[in-house]
């Protein structure tokens, strides 16, 4: 079979998580099914070192910028994130050495895929295969949902590492920051090091307990200091904290040599969707953050940049969609209140639906766009025309990795 006949088999058979929600199909909670898959595959995650990520919102930049500085420090290095956004060869890649090749996702499929598994269980199974094939020196490997009952929890690793605790799929991780911490703790390892932020008293009791009970060796990220002078190529807001956490890591493991690639994570991994500049005129910019803690760190540093000090207040333009089970009424009183919205549903089974999204947001300024290729068309059209009038629009376009994924290719095709 083809690449696109074998990738479409595997989405038509395993349902993932991100389109269909949680069903019983889409979702396996605990680790059991993936030891018994991994067996079959000879146990490839046995074959490589490891650093495990968790977390609410940062992981994905942790994993990015720990991944380019392990590769620098001269480590064949693999990186498994999820979700992708265009292609999803972009969840299994070798730093430096691009994604995996069409090729052998086919090879893999046809031999290893199986009837019973979830999505997440068999590209976690690839991933693996692929990364001991390929005879990396360490994978950088990210959670896909908590902790304990991930697919990825069969690895022991060199270093746990939990980013920031947030609310989100309550239904399955708990109601409370430390619920939700104790299910990330989930990863962690007896005798292993585990990496968090910081002293939060919700969560911290929570990690120093199971960390206790699991002898694990306990880091605060915020007890490192960052070199002077270091910075990532990786945008958005809370970098800082995610750099700090990379730096801190990088100490615990004795690894030096990683800043240039720290430097270039971004370029060198080819990381997007995170505070991603699209076009220039009018400037418009794109990110996933779909939970509140991220989402106001992203609608605070638009706020700062359409009223600049000293100068006249630029236009905003949004579009904006989301997945049905997200706390749209928690998000709304964070959003710009001077913005203009074009309200779009992003494809999948989860999708809000626009007018759905429209009665919670019935205060702001709004279109119902639709599709999100036409709330994107609407609005740079908009910006535009903002822009023929002397005015500097900004255009930011997000609210579900789905709407992201959806604008960056329309625009790649126009």
């Amino acid at each position: 079979m083809e690449y696109g006949e074998v990738i479409g088999a595997l989405f038509a058979r395993h349902r993932s998580v991100q389109t269909a929600g949680f069903t019983s199909d889409a979702y396996k909670p605990g680790i059991a099914q993936m030891e018994e898959y991994a067996a079959s595959l000879g146990h490839p995650e046995r074959r490589f070192r490891s650093i495990h990520v968790a977390g609410t919102n940062g992981k994905g930049s942790v994993c990015t910028m720990l991944a380019a500085a392990l590769s620098s420090s001269g480590l064949r290095t693999g990186l498994y994130t999820s979700p992708h956004l265009v292609d999803f060869r972009e969840r299994i890649k070798i730093v430096n050495n691009n994604m995996i090749p069409q090729a052998e996702v086919v090879e893999f499929l046809e031999r290893f895929d199986r009837e019973g598994l979830s999505f997440f269980e068999v590209t976690t199974g690839m991933a693996f295969w692929w990364f001991a094939r390929q005879e990396v020196d360490a994978a950088v490997i990210e959670t896909g949902l908590g902790g304990r009952l991930d697919s990825t929890n069969i690895i022991t690793p060199e270093i746990s590492i939990i980013t920031s605790i947030g609310l989100d799929h309550c239904a399955l991780l708990g109601g409370t920051r430390a619920e939700i911490a104790a299910e990330k703790a989930g990863i962690f390892k007896p005798g292993v090091p585990a990496l968090v932020w910081g002293r939060d008293p919700q969560t911290q009791p929570v990690f120093e307990r199971i960390a206790a009970e699991k002898g694990s060796p306990l880091h605060y990220a915020e007890d490192f200091q960052v070199p002077e002078g270091l910075a990532s190529d990786l945008a958005g807001p809370c970098q800082d904290i995610n750099l700090r956490t990379v730096w801190a890591a990088l100490s615990i493991l004795g690894i030096s040599g990683g800043e240039e690639g720290i430097r270039s994570a971004a370029r060198i991994t080819g990381f997007r969707g995170r505070w991603e500049v699209l076009l220039d005129k009018p400037l418009t910019i794109c990110d996933i953050a779909h939970n509140p803690p991220a989402l106001e760190q992203n609608f605070r540093r638009l706020e700062a940049m359409v009223s600049p000090a000293g100068a006249p207040p630029r236009p905003l333009v949004i579009v904006y969609g989301v997945m049905a089970d997200k706390d749209v009424a928690g998000i709304a009183g964070l959003m710009p209140q001077d913005a203009e919205y074009f309200l779009v549903a992003p494809k999948g089974e989860r999708a809000m639906p626009v007018k759905d999204l429209a009665l919670k947001l019935k205060n702001l300024n709004f279109t119902e766009s639709g599709p999100v290729a036409a709330g994107v068309e609407a609005a740079l059209k908009r910006a535009r025309d903002l822009a023929e009038r002397g005015l500097d629009p900004i255009v930011y376009i997000g609210g579900s990795t789905f709407v992201v994924s959806e604008a960056i290719s329309y625009l790649e095709s126009v």
